[in-house]
């Protein structure tokens, strides 16, 4: 059996490669493609070999074929079937059929949709985050940075008893997604000041900055934005040491110390998936097209930051 699969090979760059499919050997099952999802952030950084050597192997991904910067194959964003059918999640890069261990496919809640489903890797970083930065009831936070993550974020945060939460992004577009996921919005002019926690995700200098200003003393910045080898500007003069703010880094390759006795990576992403039984969570997938067109899709949506998840459907659905 033959399976296609997109590989990076340039600098900005994709192609569609046929490679040869074996059989499911034994602890492996076979997985047929229904959707992939596209991490805009980290995906545009691979596409334009913006993966820093230090970080080769820590960026490594589940069932990535080939090695930074290209050509590689890279992604964990896919939804698929069971040969019964069975709908299931897998960290595995874009490509419509596929061999992975029993244990690399999470099966989907009933009643989640797989079209939302792209959404567990995004939905993962956002309830790692919220275990970081430890909020407390009638806590005002601040999420900087309206993309996937920072909204997913905000949604739940905005759910914990009496946090009120302002998403505050450049976009005002953004107004509309912050109302369907109930949370306030503003811009970074008009955003509200002295906040008990900020978490940053706009992956921008500015956006750390607006994030370092709201927080109020002694609270917590959270960084969930991932650079790669783009320097970044901090301003820890001003009142960065009066008012004795902590700037604490959130990374979704780590479960927290303080639940790592308890939560393994399978139960994260088996909670992860439980919380897109959340209708509301279709508002952030903003855009779907064909997997035959994907090399020209990764290229229009690497050169156009700002855009919220997108979406590949494979033939057959």
């Amino acid at each position: 059996m033959k399976a296609r699969a997109f590989w990076v090979v340039g600098r900005g760059q994709g192609e569609l490669r046929q490679e040869a499919l074996p059989e499911a050997g034994p602890g492996q099952v076979r997985v047929r493609a229904l959707f992939s999802g596209i991490s805009r952030g980290t995906e545009s950084l691979v596409f334009h070999g913006r993966v820093p050597h230090s970080q080769y192997g820590a960026m490594r991904g589940p069932h990535q074929a080939g090695d930074f910067p290209w050509p590689v194959k890279y992604g964990y964003m896919m939804v698929g079937a069971l040969p019964d059918d069975t709908p299931v999640f897998c960290l595995h890069p874009h490509q419509d059929h596929m061999i992975v261990g029993v244990d690399d496919v999470c099966p989907l809640p009933v009643g989640l949709p797989p079209a939302r489903a792209v959404l567990a890797a995004n939905m993962e970083t956002a309830l790692n985050a919220v275990w970081d930065a430890a909020p407390g009831p009638g806590d005002r936070v601040s999420v900087v940075g309206g993309g996937v993550v920072g909204c997913l974020v905000a949604r739940l945060l905005g759910r914990f008893p009496g946090v009120s939460v302002e998403l505050v992004d450049v976009n005002p577009d953004r107004a509309a997604t912050a109302a369907a996921l109930g949370v306030g919005f503003a811009s970074p002019a008009s955003a509200q000041p002295d906040r008990d926690l900020v978490i940053h995700a706009s992956a921008t200098s500015a956006g750390l900055a607006t994030a370092l200003s709201l927080a109020g003393v002694e609270a917590t910045v959270l960084e969930l934005s991932w650079y790669g080898d783009k320097a970044v500007s901090v301003p820890l003069g001003e009142a960065f040491h009066a008012r004795r703010l902590v700037l604490k880094s959130s990374q979704v390759g780590r479960v927290p110390p303080h639940r790592r006795a308890r939560w393994t990576y399978r139960r994260r992403l088996t909670a992860a998936l439980d919380l897109l039984l959340d209708p509301v969570l279709d508002v952030l997938i903003d855009g779907e097209s064909p997997f035959e067109r994907l090399p020209d899709t990764m290229a229009r949506l690497a050169a156009a930051p700002g855009a919220l998840c997108h979406r590949i459907r494979y033939p057959g659905v």
